[in-house]
């Protein structure tokens, strides 16, 4: 007798498949082709090779070259500054949401996890008020004069202080899930070998949560470098362009008031992803060999 094929799989994958392909796969080999044409969103591609990379790239003559760059060092701040601080502030959270002496924890989780639930530009014209020059908190109670917005450093430090605000609660709740999932013998064990609670997070926490640590730290880094929403409603990325990252200059060239460009956007966005899947690769490299 044969056994019937079950096919009720397809119900569950399929949804997720066919989504997959229309809004991912297939926008992405249709920007990785465009970004080899010259294309104006309007008229139909033409094909012109590896010109547009050529140009972002070695021309540096080109406004697209000094776009490119400077939006990269951008987002390379941006990253550099934000990364650490939400891959450490959730998971010491986390860790000491779990100690025993610590009384409501779950509505200190809440209100944590609460501002992820905003929208980028609610949270950013709440935050554009308290950084006020004449009506803000910060200038009226510690009776600053900065225009945050228009002045470096301090424009760096709205966003990352919205960033960090806005983030940190994603990753608190993997954390502290995953500290859950620990084995209590382990920490047993531990204090019977005189272990204090610094040396338990570094000898028992942290390799226990090794896993979501490089998930938390790889999908955190992604998401930086696709950074767009806090330094556009934020400082609008100025100071003179200090701000400015590669998102804004891609959003600008395709979607501008002007002739779209969205040839050349899509080669900055393609190189950019390839920028995104070497550093992820590198971290995800790096965490599991130093893990061994």
């Amino acid at each position: 007798m044969k056994k019937k094929l079950n096919l009720s799989f397809v119900f569950f994958v399929g949804p997720h498949l066919i989504l997959f392909i229309v809004f991912i796969l297939l926008p992405t080999i249709f920007g990785i082709y465009a970004s080899f044409t010259n294309w104006n969103l309007i008229s139909a591609p033409v094909w012109i090779g590896l010109d547009n990379y050529k140009t972002i790239l070695f021309d540096q003559d080109s406004t697209f070259h000094s776009q490119f760059f400077n939006g990269m060092k951008n987002t390379f701040i941006f990253v550099g500054l934000t990364v650490p601080l939400m891959i450490v502030i959730p998971l010491l959270i986390a860790a000491s949401l779990e100690h025993k002496d610590v009384k409501l924890k779950n509505l200190f989780q809440t209100l944590i996890y609460i501002p992820g639930l905003i929208s980028i530009s609610a949270a950013a014209l709440i935050w554009s008020l308290i950084f006020n020059k004449q009506l803000g908190v910060v200038n009226n109670v510690f009776g600053a004069e900065s225009v945050w917005a228009a002045t470096q450093p301090y424009a760096w430090l709205t966003i990352i202080v919205i960033t960090i605000w806005a983030g940190i609660g994603g990753n608190m709740i993997i954390y502290r899930a995953s500290i859950n999932g620990v084995s209590q013998d382990l920490y047993e064990a531990a204090e019977i070998d005189g272990a204090g609670p610094i040396r338990k997070f570094l000898s028992v926490t942290l390799p226990s949560i090794r896993f979501p640590l490089i998930y938390t730290l790889v999908m955190t880094t992604a998401g930086s470098f696709n950074v767009f929403a806090q330094p556009l409603m934020m400082t609008d990325g100025g100071p003179r362009e200090s701000t400015t990252v590669l998102m804004m200059y891609i959003r600008d060239l395709a979607f501008s008031h002007g002739q779209s460009i969205a040839g050349m956007a899509s080669a900055m966005a393609v190189l950019l992803g390839l920028v995104i899947l070497v550093i992820s690769a590198f971290q995800y490299y790096l965490m599991n060999r130093n893990a061994v």
